[in-house]
């Protein structure tokens, strides 16, 4: 039989190991507790590592939130970047499986309460915020305004205020990911994901789709 074994020590391995576990422990923190509440001490405990630990890889706790964004978040930004630049067909049918793919990639995993924390505590941590906005909501930002303008330049979407429009698309996916982490999104509802998307996703198209002459 021919097997393949790891010929690191294993105290080599789980030492590799440790800067995910750290990420893997903080973003739950992070998501449960708020920034401000969230202890690093409360973090290596969590990871089964000491604080003296965590200190050899983060040298605070904003360092430790920039990488759990940068881990969670930024890269799967990149792919749907990279995604709407490379797309080759209707944009109506980009913005549909862009926004399906941001719900199974982000909005359904616990890295979706980051954006309800930057919204909570903005103004306590502004570096943070400011952090954030560059890198993850001006590039989302600037995504779907290419989006919107590829469907006019084509044909496919009607003119439209861009700017605005953006503004329009973005606020109930946000919406949706703060409901998530809100124990009661509303009296007497159920939240369901998908069928909101999909209720959200025919509002839109069947307002942007040009009109049959």
């Amino acid at each position: 039989m021919d097997c393949q074994l790891d010929s690191k020590p294993r105290w080599e391995r789980r030492k590799q190991a440790r800067p995910q576990e750290l990420l893997a422990a903080a973003i739950d923190l992070f998501v449960e507790r708020g920034f401000a509440a969230t202890r690093l001490e409360d973090v290596a405990r969590r990871a089964g590592v000491s604080k003296g630990t965590l200190y050899l890889y983060y040298a605070n706790k904003e360092d430790l939130f920039k990488a759990v964004v940068r881990q969670s978040i930024v890269p799967v930004l990149g792919e749907a970047e990279t995604s709407v630049a490379e797309y080759e067909g209707h944009s109506a049918d980009l913005l549909r499986e862009l926004i399906l793919a941001w719900w199974r990639r982000l909005g359904a995993t616990k890295a979706s309460g980051i954006s309800k924390l930057i919204l909570a505590e903005a103004d306590n941590f502004p570096e943070l915020a400011r952090f954030y906005q560059e890198e993850v909501m001006n590039r989302g930002t600037r995504m779907i305004s290419n989006l919107l303008e590829r469907g006019v330049r084509r044909g496919e979407f009607r003119a439209l205020d861009i700017p605005q429009a953006t503004q329009v698309l973005i606020a109930p996916t946000l919406m949706l990911s703060t409901w998530k982490h809100t124990i009661a999104p509303c009296e007497r509802c159920e939240l369901q994901p998908e069928a909101f998307l999909e209720a959200f996703l025919d509002i839109t198209l069947h307002g942007l789709l040009p009109a049959q002459k």
